[in-house]
């Protein structure tokens, strides 16, 4: 669908320890949490909550997990409590493969952290307080540009990433 104004995407960075959101105004942070254990779960829910509920929003990006680690360890079950919600109050969302999230970035699907800081920089004009935040406003703006609303100009060897990007049906550019 073609939306007449910017859609409201959120971009989330997911971690049992910092987890990085950017949200739809454009303004990004990052939720850390004293709570230990399978607690934590509940903040960054919450702290997902915040940056969902009640703004409308028409889609929120993930990191996805890495291949490699695609069922187990803790990500995975921050992963499985924040997509429980989003599908709970009906927020459609998309799962980004780190290396197509860094090949949008930067044009490299194997670059480091500093890159995609670096790329924030000079791309979408941000200098961030961490690479939670710079993936989070990264997944942001991937989320965008894919709904026809790109942050950047981003050139089209940055944009052929988002075509490994699993949109969901029912939203399209």
């Amino acid at each position: 669908m073609t939306h007449p104004r910017t859609p409201r995407v959120v971009g989330l960075d997911l971690s049992m320890t910092a987890t990085g959101i950017a949200w739809c105004d454009n303004t990004t942070y990052t939720v850390t949490s004293k709570t230990t254990g399978d607690h934590r779960l509940l903040a960054i829910v919450s702290e997902v909550a915040r940056a969902v509920d009640g703004r409308s929003v028409d889609l929120v990006v993930i990191e996805d997990l890495p291949t490699h680690a695609k069922s187990a360890g803790i990500t995975g079950m921050v992963h499985g409590a924040v997509r429980a919600y989003l599908l709970r109050v009906g927020t459609p969302y998309a799962l980004a493969a780190p290396a197509s999230l860094k090949k949008y970035a930067t044009g490299k699907g194997n670059c480091g952290k500093p890159e995609m800081a670096v790329a924030a920089y000079k791309r979408l004009g941000r200098e961030l307080a961490d690479d939670n935040q710079v993936d989070a406003l990264w997944l942001r703006a991937a989320g965008l540009d894919h709904l026809g609303h790109p942050l950047a100009d981003m050139p089209k060897t940055h944009r052929a990433a988002l075509d490994a990007v699993r949109w969901p049906a029912d939203i399209t550019a």
